[in-house]
Order: C-alpha cells, then structure tokens, then sequence
C-alpha cells in the first residue's frame, strides 16, 4: 500500500509486489508491441571492459550451419568479466545446449535477446536463479526458462566470467542476438558498430562458373576461372565466389556481409548477411557450393538461387542469377563485395558467348526432386524424404552391404557427404540372430562411428529413425544393458558419480537424497555426474543419508544404484 511520508509517497508491505507486478507488466507489453527503429541499434554497449577483437564474425559458412554470432576474443584467457549489452531481464539460463555450455540469455525491451556462450560460470544471481529454477522444478536438466521478476539486468551489469565450455575450441565469447517475437539470428555488428574498429576491406580470392544446362569453355563441368585466359559460355551458366573479409591487427578471415553480381551494369544476384531464420540454418549447404567444401575446405557461395533455398536475404534476377548466355557477344560481369562497415573489393571480368556443340549425355540416377516428397525403396530398406529437405533435383546412390552378423544390412544412400535440411524417415528390417531370446524394442539405428540416431520397433519387423546425413552408413544395433554407475566420490561438498553406457547413450537420469529430489549435474566433456550440496536443500549435519540414483539409457534399460554418505 501507499503511505504518507512528510510531503510524498512511499510504497509499503504488499505494495512492492504490486509494484513489482506492474513494471513486469509494462516491460512485456513494451516487448509485445515495440517495432524496432533504426535508432535502437545504438542503444547497446560492449560487453567487454577492453577492446573488441574479433575470431569471427556474423553468417560465416560453416557446414550445416551458419555462424550465428560474433566470436569476441577474451585475451586468450578465461576468466573475463561479460556484461549485459542492455537493460531487460534474464529470460533463459543453459548449461550443455546446443554447443554452448554455459550460456545466459537477456531480453530486451527493445525487442531482441542477446545471448552469451562458452561461459565459464555465472554471477551468483544468476546461478541461485538457475538452482531455483531446477529445484521447484524436479528437474536436472539445466534449462531455466524465466520471468522479467526473477533476475532483471541493467545495461553494464556483470552477468558472468568468460570461458571454453561447450562445443569451443579455445577461450573465447560468442555472442548472439535474436528477434525475440521471431527468433531470427540478428548481426550483433549492427548493434555494436561503435566498439569495433575495421578499415580493411574483403579480398576476392577466386571465381567459379557452375553450368546449368549450359557449358563453359566448352564444358558442362564447373570451372575455376583464371585471369590470363579468355572464357566462353553458352546457355544458362551460374557463378560462385571465394572470398573472405579481415580486420586490422587480426590473422583470422570472416565471411561477407554483402555480395552484388552485375551483368552489363544490371544488378543479377545479391546477398546481404544481416537475417537468418534459425529454421533455414542448414539452408547454407545450397548456397554454399558444399561438394567442393568436401573436397578443398573453401566455401565458394553462389551466386544464383536454388529453387528450393528460401534464404530471405538472397535477392536475384528473374533468372535467380543464373546468367543466359544466349547472343554472340562479350558479356560483361563484375562482383561488388562489402564488410558491415563499407570496406569493398570490386572484381571485373568479361566473358565471350559462342555456341558449344557439347553433347550432354543424360543419364538415369535416383533423383531427390526439391519440390516433393521423395521415396527410396531397397530390398530392407526404405527412405522417406519429406518435401523441403533438399534446395536441388539432387541424384542420390543407394548402396546395400549385406552384414550376415548383424541384425540387418548396412545401408548408405550417397558416396560423399549428403546433409538434408531437417530430417528423413528411415526404416531398416531386422535379421534376428539365429538363436536367443531378444526384446526386439531394444533395437536401435547406429551410423559408421556407432553413434544412434534412435529408431521406433514395428511389430512388422521394421525400426523406423530419424537421419539428415545421407552419406553415412546405417545399421541396426541391439541394446539391453543398463548403462554402469561407479560409486560416489564426496569431496567438501561436491557428491560425484561416474556413469558410462557402451550402447544407446544415456538418456535421462533422477537422483533423491532421503527420498526427496536433489539436483545432478552431467559435467560437460566427462562421464562424471556432480551434486553440489551447498546449493541443495541439504544441510551439513554430520549424519548419515540415503542416496538413490536412476539412470536410463535411449534404450529404456534402467540402472538404480543406491548407498549411504555423511553430511
């Protein structure tokens, strides 16, 4: 309630919390209804105390992924403190997801979440936040989902130390921002363009033409070009380049924010990396000229559109860039490239049309068509892939090993690497052993490096799983062993176990101390489970518990391992 203090106002009792619930209210109705102005892009500041020096920047091609932030050096150390880029709150705290190990996520209310990765550990709010949250849950899994109430930050405030958790191959912090109503990765350049110096502009490495039904110096064959020679086309032919962006005072390259392709001065294709869907993330496999990556390790990226890539920042032609050499005649091309802060590199060169008297000898391969659903059918085996898996009419190779020992032939459906855009349906039949008495829902798919992919049992005699990946090698696998559980460690106050499963994985775990739920962590990178108790509900007593332990693995099998321990 509100009571009269001398000449004013002051909040008292219950009227905190309606205070409080009013400004969580103001802050998501802000959030609901702000529509972004350009201005907002400078309400942000570092979240570093020390220059910004970049290991890698926004929309970088990486295989079945775009970088979807900024790698932000730390002095090659952990331990940095990481501030909050802006006001808003602490919506999301992770540990093990998606590559990031110990991850913090902010709303705005500006309308985007920025998120920091690769942590070290948190500030202290954070992590009581994170141990409230799993605890009034009954849930190890570290992912706290919460409310503008719970840990709201102002811009500048200390959130965490930096660190090398997660899938990072040295100290470093990677930082997103997202659309919050639509999740789209954003380019942080845009909002942090101030802290970060960059003078130097992309360099043009070198330039491709991939044929589409026509030829290029007399081949339907992808051709590298080569400034000294004269080149020729004919027909529909497209472009791709390698190139790479730098900065000063750095050895590391980045990708391209901006990629114009001119024809006689008019503009055919351009990309500007500034927007990416998360949805559409493997979608950098079609722009990108992925069979040469396998090959050479060098993203070149097209410069024309698959009809099946929906890339909202790739822009073309009514050709979708495809360049039709039609008229005998020099046709004339430039590439215009840019960094986030205009540095450009521009590259001409001319090409000569002249009929080819190519003869194309056409072939009948198993095709993936872009624009439905495709189905593979091989005595044992069948692939089901759903419309939108591939940007491209793709030709696939089904090869069938038969394995006698096994529970089923080995299937592989494409020499070289294949990765579809989300997942297919794969169903491989089972061979029973000749003799034994087997549960045949313990079966499972594994690929070459043993790795399961899941999979459902069919009273028909089938297992069914998910797979993106067409060129590895799938089988069948059988596992009823519950996963193993060494005996527990106390150290201070930290309880340890070790856990190892040698066939499906573990899967999910629920430890109770007293038969009342304590939370596990799993140690990322280890076999080793942990309980810190000074952040439990337990209290050290020096008397005896009772810890029970129960494990599954994706199989289903169960291990429960149970002992006693002072505290």
């Amino acid at each position: 309630m509100l009571r009269k203090i001398g000449g004013g106002w002051k909040v008292k009792g219950g009227g905190r919390i309606l205070c409080r619930l009013f400004c969580a209210l103001f802050f998501v109705l802000a959030l609901s209804s702000f529509n972004p102005q350009p201005s907002t892009l400078h309400q942000f500041k570092s979240p570093i105390d020390f220059e910004i020096s970049l290991a890698g920047n926004f929309g970088e091609p990486r295989p079945n992924h775009f970088h979807g932030g900024l790698d932000i050096r730390t002095e090659g150390v952990e331990g940095k403190h990481i501030y909050a880029i802006g006001d808003g709150y602490v919506s999301r705290i992770t540990v093990g997801k998606e590559g990031f190990g110990n991850a913090v996520y902010i709303t705005h209310p500006t309308g985007q979440t920025s998120v920091y990765c690769h942590l070290k550990s948190f500030s202290p709010r954070i992590r009581r936040a994170l141990r409230k949250y799993q605890y009034s849950h009954g849930t190890n899994e570290a992912d706290a989902r919460l409310t503008p109430l719970d840990v709201p930050v102002s811009q500048g405030q200390f959130i965490a130390l930096s660190g090398n958790t997660g899938a990072s191959t040295a100290p470093h912090l990677h930082l997103e921002i997202h659309d919050t109503r639509t999740w789209n990765m954003l380019d942080p350049y845009q909002f942090l363009n101030d802290f970060i110096q960059d003078t130097v502009p992309p360099q043009i490495h070198d330039i491709m033409a991939i044929p589409q039904g026509g030829t290029f110096n007399g081949s339907p064959s992808p051709f590298t070009l080569h400034p000294s020679l004269d080149h020729t086309a004919w027909g529909r032919v497209g472009f791709a380049v390698w190139a790479d962006d730098y900065m000063q005072g750095s050895y590391n390259h980045y990708g391209i924010h901006q990629t114009q392709l001119f024809v006689d001065g008019e503009q055919v294709f351009q990309s500007t990396v500034d927007d990416i869907p998360v949805s559409m993330n493997r979608m950098v496999n079609s722009w990108g000229y992925y069979d040469h990556w396998l090959h050479t390790r060098r993203w070149y990226m097209k410069s024309f559109i698959e009809p099946g890539n929906t890339l909202p920042f790739l822009t073309a032609d009514s050709n979708c860039g495809i360049v039709d050499f039609n008229e005998e005649r020099d046709y004339h091309l430039e590439y215009v490239l840019r960094d986030y802060k205009g540095n450009e590199v521009r590259h001409a060169f001319t090409v000569h049309a002249q009929p080819s008297s190519y003869a194309v000898t056409v072939s009948q391969p198993d095709i993936l068509r872009w624009n439905r659903t495709n189905s593979i059918s091989r005595p044992g085996v069948q692939l089901i892939v759903p419309y939108g898996l591939v940007a491209a009419d793709t030709p696939v190779s089904p090869i069938i090993t038969r394995n006698p020992d096994s529970w089923s032939d080995v299937c592989q459906f494409s020499s070289t690497s294949l990765p579809l855009m989300r997942d297919a349906w794969l169903s491989i039949c089972i061979r029973p052993p000749h003799h034994g008495d087997y549960n045949l829902t313990k079966l499972y798919i594994i690929d070459e490096r043993g790795r399961s992919t899941g999979g459902i049992y069919h009273k028909d005699g089938w297992v069914t799983g998910r797979i993106r990946e067409l060129g590895s090698c799938y089988q069948l696998a059988y596992d009823d062993q519950p996963p193993s559980v060494a005996p527990i460690t106390l150290t201070g106050d930290v309880l340890r176990l070790n856990v190892t499963d040698a066939g499906s994985g573990v899967s999910t775990w629920k430890a109770t101390v007293d038969g009342r739920f304590i939370v596990f962590d799993a140690i990322e990178k280890t076999t080793t489970f942990a309980c810190e108790l000074r952040e439990s509900w337990l209290r050290r007593t020096g008397t005896s518990h009772r810890l029970c332990f129960e494990v599954f693995d994706n199989c289903l099998n169960r291990q429960t391992y149970e002992t006693a321990f002072d505290y």
